[in-house]
């Protein structure tokens, strides 16, 4: 049996589906939860990470610092990771985070900006805290350049590395290639964290696991925007029968699980057809709330909004795109 540790960013990915409105309660229910099932890395946080609440991408319901204190409050055993993008926090927001006991503290960026992370890597070496950094929309890149990405952040300072596949958009052939060309990069952990797009989340972290990934992602119900993430309490099991072990109790999972759809959510996510469409494209789902208004407003397809924003490699914080696209479709008018 190998060891896969499990990082559950619940109450930080899946704020994407509510708009970032956990509350208290909320937050320590599921902590407690998921520290009963033994799940060793609980992430917190606006869906954005550290310092992202705004009008721009949405107010939390509960500041940083109170998410923070109480979650750790109610993790007895499990760690406390939290998030953070380039652009939005800052080093302040790392040190406040790190005084309010973060254990792991992971840095995001663009699958081809590594460099971005420099600075707030090296300030987490300076402190001594366990740092990640992990490389999002990695469809965008090939392997060979994830791998000189991967291997740039573990200079800057990251004790883990890896990819996040933010459009939902792999299959496990995808996954495993470019987990090899990384393991083969680096002498650290590297992570793999999947969404559903296209229904292949759980498939593609066993794929990851199997290529050498030694940290896998996964949300209760798959609770996140869009499609979700790849489920939790599906992944644990399918992992340990695959030959790989979580440490992780299989009933307290299921109970956080169920908690967490009475709790968490209105509604677990669904792969419903724009999900679909957006993972083909290579689009983050997290566009499609802006996609369907806007598209709906000119009278133009949404399908034809997101295979456009594809080609052009639209990123999150290129929503102002979606405008473009929808004006340039309503001019031309109906095909045929």
């Amino acid at each position: 049996m190998t060891a896969v540790v499990i990082h559950d960013p619940t109450l930080r990915d899946g704020q994407h589906a509510v708009r970032h409105q956990l509350g208290m309660e909320a937050l320590r229910g599921y902590a407690a939860a998921a520290d009963a099932a033994g799940i060793p890395v609980v992430e917190v946080g606006h869906g954005n990470g550290l310092g992202a609440s705004s009008l721009q991408v949405g107010r939390a319901a509960v500041p940083d610092d109170l998410m923070l204190a109480t979650v750790r409050e109610a993790l007895q055993h499990s760690r406390m990771g939290v998030f953070l993008l380039p652009g939005w926090g800052t080093s302040d927001d790392l040190r406040r985070a790190l005084k309010q006991g973060a254990d792991v503290v992971r840095i995001g960026v663009h699958c081809t900006e590594s460099s971005l992370a420099e600075r707030h890597l090296g300030f987490l070496a300076e402190q001594g805290a366990e740092a990640h950094c992990v490389l999002m929309m990695s469809h965008m890149a090939a392997p060979d350049e994830l791998a000189e990405q991967a291997a740039r952040a573990v200079g800057h300072g990251a004790r883990a590395v890896g990819i996040m596949d933010s459009a939902g958009h792999f299959l496990p052939d995808d996954v495993s290639e470019r987990i090899g060309a990384i393991r083969a990069a680096v002498e650290v952990p590297v992570i793999f964290h999947g969404h559903d797009n296209l229904g292949m989340a759980v498939a593609n972290s066993v794929a990851a696991a199997r290529a050498g990934a030694g940290i896998i992602d996964g949300c209760a119900r798959g609770f996140g925007a869009g499609a979700g993430n790849t489920q939790l309490e599906v992944l644990v099991p399918v992992l340990e029968r695959t030959g790989f072990t979580t440490g992780i109790d299989l009933y307290a999972l299921l109970d956080a699980a169920e908690f967490a759809e009475r709790a968490l959510m209105p509604a677990p996510p669904v792969t419903d057809s724009l999900s679909i469409v957006s993972g083909l494209a290579g689009v983050f789902s997290g566009f499609k709330h802006q996609v369907l208004e806007q598209a709906r407003r000119a009278g133009v397809d949404p399908r034809d909004v997101f295979f456009d924003l594809g080609r052009r490699q639209a990123i999150a914080g290129q929503e102002d795109l979606i405008g473009d696209v929808v004006a340039e479709l309503s001019a031309r008018g109906p095909v045929g």
